[in-house]
């Protein structure tokens, strides 16, 4: 797996007092592979709050718009992100206020950066928010996903603003026959389009011991079913479950792959 890029890290550990006593941690990990492309325009962060322990975001930003137009779309919202997070106060801001702040900013810088791109640049957005009190907000825009596992079990995934998820839902297409539909890349919302962007978020009460957060891109997910994202996640470490779904993702692909990204989280007991 030379061609890939890990991260593995357990970044943060944060001790809560309960009946038990017993403190948690969160160990995380990130993939990005280019695939079968000729350049990568995906882009992946994990952000560690600089002021507030046990807070962070993750995120997967999957750039369109040719080589140099997708990549700068991707950065635009890696950059974004940062800026947005650095000025957040979990004790005093409201979580879905930033994260839909995180969406129409890196929508705009986008669409300024137009101006001299080669190409239309344009990006998809999934991200999720992990709080101190281990409850979480996510929010996307295109078709990279978030999927929230207990143990190995699905909770939710978020669904894609794409056509073939626009048929799925109104019964004209069945889940199975989506991924090889001739449509299936088209999106109906994502980031730098003239339209509004979709801002779709959701909240997380709260993250239990066994509990894993991933955002993705559509190159890893369209080859892998829930099912099989859950019993790797819930079976390996953070980094051996990245490299696992990475290269399934890759064999499967055989050949014609696009870029892939992973970010992930789980929680953790101390033992």
């Amino acid at each position: 797996m030379a061609e890939a890029r890990w991260r593995a890290r357990s970044q943060f550990i944060l001790t809560v007092m309960n009946t038990t006593t017993q403190g948690f941690r969160i160990s995380a990990s990130t993939g990005l592979h280019k695939g079968d492309r000729a350049y990568q325009q995906d882009q992946i962060e994990l952000l560690v709050h600089p002021r507030i322990p046990g807070c962070a975001l993750g995120l997967v930003a999957d750039g369109m718009g040719g080589k140099s137009g997708g990549r700068t779309a991707a950065d635009q919202v890696v950059m974004t992100a940062r800026q947005v997070f650095e000025r957040f106060s979990p004790a005093r801001d409201d979580p879905t206020k930033m994260l839909t702040d995180l969406v129409v900013e890196s929508h705009l810088m986008i669409k300024l950066t137009a101006i001299t791109a080669e190409e239309e640049p344009h990006s998809t957005l999934a991200a999720f928010l992990v709080m101190p009190h281990r409850g979480a907000y996510t929010v996307h825009a295109g078709d990279s996903r978030i999927y929230h596992f207990r143990g190995a079990e699905l909770v939710r995934r978020t669904k894609d603003h794409s056509y073939v998820q626009r048929l799925i839902d109104e019964g004209r297409l069945t889940e199975e026959k989506a991924n090889t539909h001739p449509q299936s890349n088209l999106l109906t919302g994502c980031l730098g389009t003239q339209q509004d962007p979709p801002v779709e978020l959701n909240h997380i009460d709260y993250l239990e011991v066994g509990d894993s957060l991933m955002a993705c891109s559509d190159g890893l997910w369209h080859y892998l079913t829930a099912r099989e994202i859950g019993a790797i996640i819930n079976a390996l470490s953070p980094r051996e479950a990245t490299e696992m779904l990475i290269s399934k993702a890759r064999q499967r692909a055989r050949g014609s792959g696009d870029n892939l990204s992973l970010v992930l989280v789980r929680v953790e007991a101390i033992t």
